[in-house]
């Protein structure tokens, strides 16, 4: 199982001390972060896409790639790549460079964003967000897998003779999770092409992930994939961790109070009774994040949100020691001591390339990989 770690790149006042990060030191403080993941033993780091204040990943790739320059290890991810006002061809030719300069430790999140706004600066209208998703997706995927092509739809212009470059690496495009928070057409979506489906998890209860996931596995088991406990989940949450659970939540209460997304609402107490959002000792989180498995299944990976809603540097990177050394080693072995042999590992470049070679003959798809799958329609 993978763990990492995902931001939304905000830049928030903290609201202990009235101060707030310049641009350019969010954006340092969000490698200085990249970095430490890898040094405490996490796997994956992802982080956001906005075109809006009070947020500054506005280039994902350039980030990633720069990242990928100063680290070894560490899988660089999105959370989210905006699938509905990206042009199709820059996504293909983006990410597939960032693949070459990575060395295959690259996959992305596929999703619609949460800014209304965005879909006009970028030519399009928001009352055609899925059908965008759809239609953008199933061209990405043809540039990803077809070294010449014709294509027309309703939302670019059409492509003649096009060959996307570079083309991904050793012929294995990267693995795509789509990242939804309500729309069940996005689960099927991920379930139509045997892709991974990722469940932000952080601002709904437990039923609604439960059914969203249901719905997944149950459509992608419907396409011919494997199994419903074949299918290749991911969830996101947002912790706060001090060895003693009353610090922690006496420290993070200003934060919460005051963040961007679900401050001035219900109170601390209610939401982290009501959603996944855990505030407590490092065994809290341990508790709290194996019981996601007893609703969801079985699943893939696990990205926490640690540096939201103007938490200062210091305390997101004394997190992720406590997530390094107390948290992750227990889950780790845990998550894997529970899974069955049939429920595949999460996806990784390598293995991949190795479905590919093993399927001799048949055109790479970016499946599901290891679990005996059918190609990807």
């Amino acid at each position: 199982m993978q763990f990492g770690v995902f931001t939304v790149g905000d830049v928030t006042v903290d609201p202990t001390n009235g101060r707030e990060p310049t641009e350019h030191e969010r954006i340092k403080a969000m490698v200085t972060i990249a970095l430490k993941a890898e040094e405490v033993g996490l796997d994956v780091f992802a982080t956001g896409e906005h075109h809006n204040p009070p947020f500054v990943p506005s280039s994902p790739t350039t980030m990633l790639g720069f990242i990928a320059a100063r680290t070894s290890r560490l899988l660089l991810s999105t959370s989210t790549t905006l699938i509905t006002t990206n042009d199709p061809v820059k996504i293909a030719e983006d990410y597939a460079m960032l693949q070459h300069l990575a060395d295959g430790r690259v996959d992305l999140m596929m999703g619609r964003g949460n800014t209304g706004p965005v879909y006009p600066w970028f030519g399009q209208d928001i009352r055609n967000g899925i059908p965008l998703a759809i239609e953008n997706y199933d061209l990405l995927r043809r540039l990803w897998r077809e070294d010449v092509v014709d294509w027309s739809g309703r939302f670019r212009t059409p492509l003649q003779s096009f060959t996307s470059t570079p083309r991904p690496l050793d012929g294995v495009p990267p693995f795509v999770w789509h990242g939804s928070i309500r729309s069940p057409e996005i689960a099927e979506q991920a379930a139509y092409y045997g892709d991974g489906f990722f469940a932000n998890h952080i601002f709904w209860p437990k039923e609604h992930t439960q059914r969203m996931v249901g719905l997944y596995r149950q459509r992608f088991a419907h396409y011919g994939h494997g199994s419903p406990e074949q299918a290749i989940v991911g969830l996101g949450g947002q912790v706060f961790m001090r060895r003693n659970s009353q610090d922690a939540v006496r420290e993070f209460r200003p934060y919460f109070d005051n963040a961007p997304v679900y401050g001035h609402g219900p109170s601390l107490e209610e939401f982290t009774s009501q959603t996944p959002l855990t505030v407590g000792s490092p065994q809290q989180v341990i508790d709290r994040t194996l019981g996601f498995r007893e609703y969801v299944g079985d699943y893939q990976r696990q990205l926490f949100l640690l540096d939201h809603a103007g938490l200062p540097l210091k305390t997101v990177l004394e997190q992720l020691d406590l997530l390094g050394e107390e948290v992750v080693p227990v889950l780790r072995k845990e998550f894997e001591s529970l899974r069955p042999a049939h429920v595949p590992a999460a996806p990784t470049h390598a293995s991949l390339l190795a479905a590919a070679s093993a399927d001799a003959g048949s055109p790479v798809t970016g499946d599901l990989a290891g679990a005996g799958s059918e190609a990807a329609r």
